[in-house]
């Protein structure tokens, strides 16, 4: 298909956006070429201004406006409870349960020796510090359930051994509404495995 030159640049640069192939790409840009002037420059601006104001928390290296986050600023917050997350989204969407009222460390990525990712990368040696000098009493282990999240969960465990700490991992299991006959086999033990009393 032969695209204007404009819009072939518009659909080449949603193309960068992580999941979006070039027929959602073209979506796109077909939606933003039917928007005002003004939505598409205020879509513009909201990301310029999300780039330019948004950084990493200096304490647990969640998103921030300011150099500390609202929740490593929160006093209410249990100081002794700590889950450690892979990236930034990842507080957001554990927030947004409303179970959780600890404090958060964001290790912006996961082992991956392949990649060049390993402990130095991650800046463990600052979460040992920060566990140390919080006092905490529980480490909740929050990686993905993946190659790479479960190598970093049990490197993790590894490292917090001698601090006298509890270390948990969070359960990982079937989806509410799904059907067991549709989930694969590591789903399945790994339901097994975190199941509970009742």
């Amino acid at each position: 298909m032969v695209y204007p030159g404009a819009l072939k640049k518009l659909v080449e640069v949603l193309c960068r956006f992580p999941g979006i192939g070039p027929k959602t790409a073209q979506r796109l840009a077909f939606f933003l070429l039917g928007r005002s002037r003004e939505e598409v420059v205020a879509i513009a601006r909201a990301m310029v201004e999300a780039k330019d104001k948004l950084t990493f928390c200096e304490e647990c290296g969640s998103l921030a406006e300011v150099d500390s986050c609202a929740y490593c600023g929160d006093s209410k917050r249990d100081q002794k409870l700590l889950c450690v997350v892979q990236e930034p989204r990842d507080v957001l969407v554990l927030e947004q349960t409303g179970k959780y009222r600890g404090l958060y460390h964001v290790l912006h990525g996961a082992l991956s020796p392949l990649d060049g990712i390993g402990p130095e990368e991650l800046k463990l040696d600052q979460l040992v510090k920060r566990i140390e000098k919080m006092g905490v009493e529980e480490v909740i282990i929050a990686t993905n359930p993946n190659v790479e999240g479960d190598a970093t969960a049990g490197y993790l465990a590894r490292l917090f051994n001698p601090l006298s700490v509890r270390v948990t991992r969070i359960a990982f299991g079937l989806p509410v509404g799904g059907d067991i006959e549709y989930a694969d086999e590591l789903t399945l033990s790994r339901a097994l495995d975190g199941r509970r009393e009742m």
